[in-house]
Formats: C-alpha cells, structure tokens, sequence
C-alpha cells in the first residue's frame, strides 16, 4: 500500500495549492469558507467555471473531455488540496463524481462529446433521479416509467431526495421502462433536461432550514432518444456501475472536511475548558483515530483500484465514515453545551457545529442506510445468501 508521495507528485500538490490560494485570496475569496451546499448558488456556479477554465475542475478524465489525464495519486493530492484550501461546496459534485465517471464508462463516443465537457466547464449542473417515495433504499421498486414515442422518452412519475435539483441543468434517472417488469429488470437509465414543460421541482426544508434536496415530478417530461446510458433494461447494471463511483477519490477530499470539522470540535473544548473533561478528551481522542484509519483505509482501497474497479472491502466506507460524523456531531454538541442549542440571528442561522450536528443526523440515512449497506456488505463482499425479499406471511 502507498501512503506516500513521490517529489513530482508533491510539485503537483504545490501547483494546485498555489492556484487554489490565489483564487480563493483573489476573484473568490468571498465563497472561500462556505460550507452549505445551497449558499450563494451564482458565485459557486462562476467558481465551476473557473475551475473549468483552468483545468482544475475534473482532474483525472482524459485532455479529450475537459481532464488533465491526472493519476490516481494527483486526483488524491488535489482533493486534499482543495479541502485544505477552504473552497467551497462543488455545486456540481454529483456531475463531476457521479454523472461524469458513468457516462465515462457506458456512454458512447458521441455521448462523451456532449456531456462531458459542460460538466467540465461548469456550464451544466446534474443532479440525480434515483430515490422514490415509495423506493428510498430499494432501487429495485422504482415505479417512475417511460415510454418511447417517436424519437423521444416520455416520463411520468415522481423522485425524492434530488439534491440540488433546483440549480441543476439535468438529471440522470433510474426508470421503469418495460410494461409489467419487476425488480432489477426492465430498468433503463435516462439523461434528461431539468428546465422543460413537465418537471417541476419542490424544495423540502431540512431541520437546518436549508432546502438542499427536493422533491420533482415528471409529467410528460421528454428525452431525446438518444439520451440512454446502455440498452433499455439496462439501467439496473448502469445504477449499480455508478454507485462504485461513489467510493472513490472524493472520499480522500470528504475526509478533508472532516479533518476541519473535528480541528473545529477540538478548538471549542480548548476556548470552554471542556478540552479538560476526561471524557471529553477521550472521545476526541477515539474521534482522531477513527479519522485517521479512515484516511488509512481509503488510500489503501484506492492504491488497489484498477480499470475504474474497487476492491469489495471498499462497500465498508460509507458506513464507516456516516457513523463516524453522526458520532462526531454528537461530540460536538457536548462539547458546546448549552451554547450550541442557541443562536445569535434569526432561526435555524446555526454556526458550524450545530449544522454538523444537524446534518449528521442524516448520514446514516441517505445513499443508504446502515441497514441497507450491512446487506451490501454482507451479500456483495462476502458472498453470504441474500436476505429473503417479498410478502413471507
């Protein structure tokens, strides 16, 4: 396993750091320091630009689509980088982490031409269509459908849980595509415009007061054709290719912004004298180690990565790193007392810990469950029989 890097590697690293500093001291020091997904969505949408611009934005895609060919350990290095750096939120990180890598892998040549340098540039912002009302966890009962109509796809239903859909220029989706087809089959996975007659998207607000994720409804919403990731019925094989997505490079800058939230916790129990508290000290402590096994694992799942394909152990992280931060902003919130159940503007204005507290409630809930990912574990990476499905009354 590698846990260092070579002297080129670290000239990257220095690179990167000095463009990140000038941008952020200069033009963009006013979203230096944001850490809310839906704030200032105008000035975030001009910083994908600029990363775009100047070949920051997707390091590790091929030159041909936007990239800079960057290697596995320069997508690490930047990801840190940027973390360190205070940047802020990527307004389009389900495009460049989800969307890109997958139309990467199962689209066609002319497909890669028409997406992937916008998402690049900054000029198309994705979210995603997965979760139902009634098929938050199980992809499988999704029951959004669509037809085929001449040279169009012709979608009626509903999506739940579309985060930043309301900034966003397109959506990828798991639908129903073959009349009476159930489970798994008959699944196809749709690119479709988010601004047209038929969606509508409704905000839902969070405990923070923040409306990052929505609500949209598809009535007669269209797609061209064209604009299908494989053959129809092969959603349910895309979905399951993305979802290996979500357990590379972006982990490494996740943890980042970890790494700042518990200095954070740490510095609050210095300034209240709660730094004193054995209990306290050895929480933050257990907090640190677990932090830094974490950051072990991710580059040793990373370093075993080949052709895009991660090794089973890497089903594990999202349920490590969600039980983690929900313990962490638990902490914090002892750590702060009586202060942090208080704030000094209007309502839900929480500073930093108590928004980590709030937002760790969902950790553990979204992109699966704990539940959900202990099946994963269980049947995906250690071949154990799968959990019995449907009505056993």
């Amino acid at each position: 396993m590698k846990l260092g890097f070579s002297p080129e590697e670290e000239a990257f690293r220095a690179e990167a750091a000095a463009w990140l500093r000038s941008e952020l001291e200069g033009p963009f020091a006013d979203v230096r320091g944001v850490t809310s997904l839906v704030e200032m969505p105008e000035r975030r949408r001009d910083w994908e630009k600029r990363l775009g611009e100047a070949g920051w934005s997707c390091v590790g895609w091929p030159r041909a689509y936007g990239g800079r060919d960057a290697t596995l350990a320069e997508q690490v290095i930047f990801a840190e980088e940027y973390a360190r750096a205070g940047a802020p939120p990527r307004l389009n990180h389900i495009g460049i982490e989800l969307a890109g890598p997958t139309i990467l892998a199962f689209g066609t040549e002319e497909q890669k031409m028409r997406f992937l340098p916008g998402i690049a540039k900054g000029e198309e912002i994705w979210c995603q269509g997965y979760s139902e009302p009634g098929a938050g966890s199980d992809l499988a009962n999704v029951r959004t459908r669509a037809r085929r109509e001449g040279d169009d796809w012709v979608i009626e239903g509903q999506k739940v849980w579309t985060s930043l859909a309301q900034f966003s220029d397109w959506i990828f989706m798991i639908v129903r595509s073959e009349e009476g087809s159930k489970g798994p089959k008959g699944l196809s996975f749709l690119l479709v415009p988010v601004d047209q007659p038929g969606v509508a998207v409704r905000p839902i607000h969070q405990i923070t007061g923040e409306a990052e994720f929505n609500e949209t409804f598809f009535d007669g919403a269209r797609t061209g054709a064209a604009n299908i990731l494989g053959k129809p019925g092969d959603g349910w094989k895309v979905a399951m290719g993305l979802l290996g997505f979500e357990r590379g490079v972006s982990t490494l800058a996740q943890q980042m912004g970890f790494r700042n939230e518990l200095d954070a916790v740490i510095a609050a129990a210095r300034a209240n004298g709660e730094a004193r508290n054995p209990l306290i000290r050895q929480r933050i402590a257990k907090a640190e180690i677990g932090l830094r096994l974490m950051r072990y694992g991710a580059l040793r799942m990373l370093s075993g990565a080949e052709g895009g394909t991660l090794d089973p152990a890497a089903l594990t992280y999202k349920i490590q790193w969600a039980t983690w931060r929900r313990d962490l902003g638990e902490l914090a919130m002892d750590v702060l007392g009586v202060a942090g159940e208080t704030v000094p503007g209007h309502d839900y204005a929480f500073p930093l810990l108590p928004n980590l507290y709030l937002h760790s409630r969902a950790d553990t809930i979204y992109g699966g469950t704990n539940e959900i990912q202990r099946n994963i574990i269980a049947e995906r990476a250690l071949g154990l029989p799968r959990e019995p499905r449907g009505d056993l009354r």
